[in-house]
């Protein structure tokens, strides 16, 4: 129960946040894994407690049961940090699956619209699918804390050309971020060897939660040092034994592994057989 115990304690210092949480419509319980949730301002639940330990894919939270993909389509959550492959991965699921299926894509960056534009100027899909968010704020925020800036345009997307499959693309973030349960029934997270080879086992929700670890440009191991060999140990360590996929995604090296991960996920979860 110490844990418990060190919840409690911690909840005492939510005052130091900057949004107040005395609002009339602010709702509190505890959560099945014994933190303290809340949820206030149209903000999705939330709680405020340190993150113990890197987490634990099998103890990742699993896709909502009661999702209704007539009002939103299937959604895949890009993560990962600044630079590692999100936008060239994008690129390539489109080429990959816009043919059999429809797609729309929403794109995340802090202050433009680059990655969006990215995806237009190479054709990934027909413009009018993309829509670029500006999120002004820490990337994490738009994915996890409050994903109404996101929501909007996948379900106006998803509507208006009656999508098979979303793709939302988180900003560049650290290694604590991770997408809701609420925005992404699929999450994938993308690292790269050019950090080296030590962020596998540097954990984060995202390295041990994601429902796939992507780990990009096994092409610049040599050049930084990394050993993929070492990669492969901790990613494995790391997750549970939960899947990842070494990846060269510029070069189209890996991609169809992910993609057939993907369809997986998306049969299970909407009863669809794949096209």
């Amino acid at each position: 129960m110490a844990s418990q115990d060190h919840h409690m304690h911690d909840h005492d210092h939510h005052h130091h946040h900057d949004h107040s949480h005395e609002d009339a419509k602010t709702t509190t319980w505890v959560g099945a894994d014994g933190k303290v949730y809340h949820s206030h301002d149209g903000l999705a639940p939330h709680s405020h407690e340190p993150i113990y330990s890197p987490g634990y894919f099998t103890r990742r939270a699993p896709p909502l049961i009661n999702r209704n993909f007539n009002e939103r389509a299937f959604t895949i959550g890009i993560g990962g940090p600044v630079g590692t492959g999100k936008t060239a991965l994008m690129l390539a699921l489109c080429k990959l699956l816009r043919d059999k299926y429809s797609l729309a894509a929403v794109t995340n960056d802090i202050f433009t619209k680059e990655d969006g534009e990215f995806l237009i100027k190479h054709g990934a899909l027909p413009e009018e699918r993309i829509r670029a968010v500006e999120t002004g704020g820490c990337p994490h925020a738009a994915i996890r804390e409050d994903i109404s800036i996101n929501l909007g345009p996948l379900e106006e997307l998803s509507n208006l050309y009656k999508a098979d499959i979303l793709l939302c693309e988180s900003g560049g973030d650290n290694l604590a971020a991770n997408f809701s349960r609420e925005l992404a029934d699929y999450i994938i997270y993308i690292i790269d060897v050019s950090a080296g080879d030590k962020i596998p086992r540097k954990g984060g929700p995202g390295i041990t939660q994601a429902d796939l670890l992507v780990i990009n440009k096994t092409d610049l191991a040599a050049a930084v040092g990394a050993d993929l060999s070492i990669m492969e140990r901790d990613a494995l360590r790391m997750r549970d034994g939960g899947p990842f996929v070494f990846a060269q995604v510029k070069h189209g090296v890996g991609v169809d592994d992910i993609v057939n991960h993907i369809l997986q996920a998306w049969e299970v979860a909407t009863g669809n057989k794949k096209h």
